[in-house]
């Protein structure tokens, strides 16, 4: 609990889930109703379904990269964490063995 009050446990990669799940849906529904308005649009119809059948494969490859992109930037957050503590731990151990060497 103390580390997700100082802000060290992040609980957004767990949002940036559901905000892929919710893109990735988003863009297949969005291709659905392009493509059915194609179908009964009577001016570009064929443009309309071409773009509903693209936006339905890209979109989601596009939702997926951004959202890969923000997840790396938590696990780098997260390693930087671990090197600081592993520093610090290390720190405190050659502390402790200077004042052995010195009694």
């Amino acid at each position: 609990m103390g580390k997700f009050l100082k802000f060290e446990k992040m609980i957004t990669p767990i949002f940036i889930q559901i905000v892929f799940w919710v893109g990735f849906l988003g863009s297949i529904v969005g291709g659905l109703f392009m493509i059915g308005y194609g179908i009964i649009s009577d001016s570009a119809g064929f443009i309309e379904i071409i773009s509903g059948f693209l936006g339905m494969i890209i979109g989601p490859i596009i939702i997926r990269i951004y959202c890969e992109m923000l997840i790396v930037i938590f696990k780098m957050q997260g390693a930087l964490i671990d090197i600081r503590d592993l520093l610090s731990d290390q720190a405190e151990e050659k502390g402790g063995e200077q004042k052995r060497e010195a009694i």
